[in-house]
């Protein structure tokens, strides 16, 4: 990898079929705010519900602070359909030395849950890593109590790697057990298959 070109993510618009993935912004707080208070979407994560629009404005400008320290790109998950933000997703823990990053901190409405949304921003978000940048490795983390997100980055084809035993304390005080999965340059093609095969149905 000597002459290839610097691992340099930085934030961008990707495009799909169904959604738009775009750098996340203050604008999208309205539509955040009404799409993420329900509690449930928060159950595993390391951030409190998005109550209010005062919640989602804080949640942004986090966001935003992350990706003024290039430690983090946050994307706004926008329903092309309606033109409206639906979630939210991010690269983090980019290590620019190794090409390597990670896809998370993921959420959707639930209405759009086990719909082609999920599905796609994973596309969108892993050929962006491979293809533009020239990533050599994406990890995925999830608590590990969280048997739905670990059977779908299995059903596209990410390696099970391991267990981070009492890896992160959260919110309600839970002491998170952490599932790790990876998907490598090497594994990409096959994995960019499946992908497609599931977003087309």
């Amino acid at each position: 990898m000597s002459g290839a070109s610097p691992f340099e993510p930085a934030p961008v618009t990707l495009e799909g079929g169904h959604v738009r993935l775009e750098p996340l912004g203050l604008a999208h707080a309205t539509a955040l705010a009404e799409e993420g208070h329900d509690s449930a979407l928060w159950r595993f994560g390391t951030l409190p519900p998005l109550r209010t629009e005062a919640d989602a404005r804080t949640y942004i400008i986090a966001a935003g602070e992350e990706m003024a320290s290039g430690r983090q790109i946050v994307f706004a998950i926008v329903l092309r359909a309606s033109d409206r933000a639906i979630g939210s997703t991010r690269y983090g823990d980019i290590r620019r030395r190794d090409r390597a990053l990670e896809i998370g901190w993921t959420w959707i409405a639930p209405e759009h849950q086990r719909t082609a949304v999920s599905t796609e921003c994973k596309y969108l978000l892993l050929r962006h890593a491979f293809e533009s940048l020239g990533a050599v490795r994406v990890q995925f983390k999830t608590d590990a109590r969280n048997e739905r997100s670990r059977r779908a980055l299995e059903r596209i084809g990410a390696a099970p790697e391991g267990i981070l035993r009492r890896h992160m304390i959260l919110p309600d005080g839970h002491i998170r057990d952490s599932a790790y999965y990876s998907i490598t340059d090497l594994d990409w093609p096959v994995v960019k298959g499946r992908l497609e095969r599931l977003t087309a149905r």
